[in-house]
């Protein structure tokens, strides 16, 4: 029995279901965030995240910033592009939109790089784009929550490496970190952002980060200084290093409880190897998905092999929108996202499958959501009839 009060299984694309342990930690007495017990527990936590994004380097640098995931494009406008310099911004979805318009509040030139909705721009076309012009970075989002689509990121960096091998790779992780396949020194990634409340599985306002000692080397050449206060990497950086190295440190108060539950979530996600755990979402987003097109209804991504393990996006049924079939799934205990993506959003709903909920099948909150959709799709169509 969790220790949790009783609610409805959310089973949305973030913030996710936590476990007992990682809500308990949220809870943990007040602490001074410069005092050695929660120092030792930060950098820790910062030391995990090593293992959790797979990189061996000592010269990569892990970020535990306050924030949403979004304050990671910041992390990346502010240090690592330069006005006037051109960015790469494969667009599969909303969060490209977002990642380029950031981008230009800082100065950068973002030239996006479109997909028909359902898809992803294709090796071909990336490689006449970085051919025609230099770019600083290319920016690819890897589970676009409002499509539902996969990028896939081995193949992305093999080509960077062979034809503009200075163009830094920035991974937008934000509903793929610790779910989907991700090394950052095996596919040569510059940086990976995520949040703490999607497949990590602890509660929203961490911006978490993986930087390359070759993206931290650009940093270091900049010829103008950040363009930001809060995330600028000048007054980040000896923090974390600090704090990695059990030493008391400030430039912001960092949300203890959070750290706490951040560092509990973390133990419990590696306490078995990642691959495992990537193999088990995978297991459960085939099951999700084929139950799905049993129901006889579609996913949003056009090609199979481009669709997340995290997430899956379904078009409704012709004529009914979210929020008719949205209260019946609240009704039945469980949260379904509606549409995001602003050209569809009134046709399609979001799943999602990844954390606690997708690790931990004797909770039983897979079925529970597809019975309740089944079910609130039979009542929807009887009514009418």
């Amino acid at each position: 029995m969790s220790t949790q009060a009783a609610h409805p299984s959310l089973l949305i694309p973030g913030p996710i279901e936590i476990t007992d342990e990682v809500a308990q930690s949220m809870s943990y007495y007040a602490q001074s965030h410069v005092g050695q017990p929660f120092v030792n527990v930060f950098g820790e936590t910062l030391t995990l995240l090593r293992d959790l994004f797979q990189t061996k380097n000592p010269g990569s640098q892990p970020f535990v910033i306050a924030g949403s995931g979004t304050l990671g494009w910041d992390l990346v406008a502010a240090n690592l592009v330069e006005p006037g310099e051109d960015v790469l911004v494969l667009h599969s979805g909303y969060f490209a939109d977002s990642f380029a318009d950031c981008l230009s509040t800082y100065g950068a030139k973002p030239t996006q790089l479109k997909a028909p909705i359902g898809d992803r721009p294709q090796l071909p076309e990336i490689e006449a784009a970085l051919k025609a012009k230099k770019y600083k970075a290319v920016t690819v989002t890897h589970v676009d929550t409002s499509t539902g689509v996969l990028s896939h990121i081995q193949p992305l960096a093999d080509l960077i490496r062979k034809v503009s091998p200075d163009t830094l790779l920035v991974v937008d992780g934000v509903c793929s970190v610790g779910a989907e396949e991700l090394h950052f020194d095996n596919m040569a990634i510059d940086v990976a952002l995520t949040a703490s409340q999607k497949a990590i599985g602890c509660p929203p306002g961490l911006s978490i980060m993986m930087v390359s000692e070759k993206a931290m080397n650009v940093f270091k050449s900049r010829k103008s200084p950040p363009g930001s206060y809060y995330a600028s990497f000048k007054n980040w950086v000896p923090i974390m290093q600090n704090y990695e190295a059990k030493k008391p440190s400030y430039f912001a108060t960092p949300p203890t409880q959070l750290v706490q539950a951040l560092n509990t979530a973390l133990k419990q996600l590696l306490s078995q190897p990642i691959a495992a755990r990537v193999a088990q979402h995978q297991k459960i987003s085939k099951y999700v998905k084929s139950e799905i097109m049993k129901m006889g209804l579609k996913q949003l991504p056009i090609d199979p092999a481009n669709a997340a393990n995290t997430m899956t996006a379904i078009y409704l049924p012709e004529g009914l929108t979210p929020p008719e079939i949205l209260p019946k799934l609240m009704a039945q205990g469980v949260v379904f996202a509606g549409g995001l993506h602003k050209e569809i959003a009134a046709r399609y709903i979001r799943f999602g499958h990844m954390g606690v909920t997708a690790m931990d099948e004797s909770r039983g909150e897979i079925d529970k959501a597809l019975n309740a959709l089944k079910s609130g799709l039979a009542e929807i169509e009887k009514a009418k009839n």
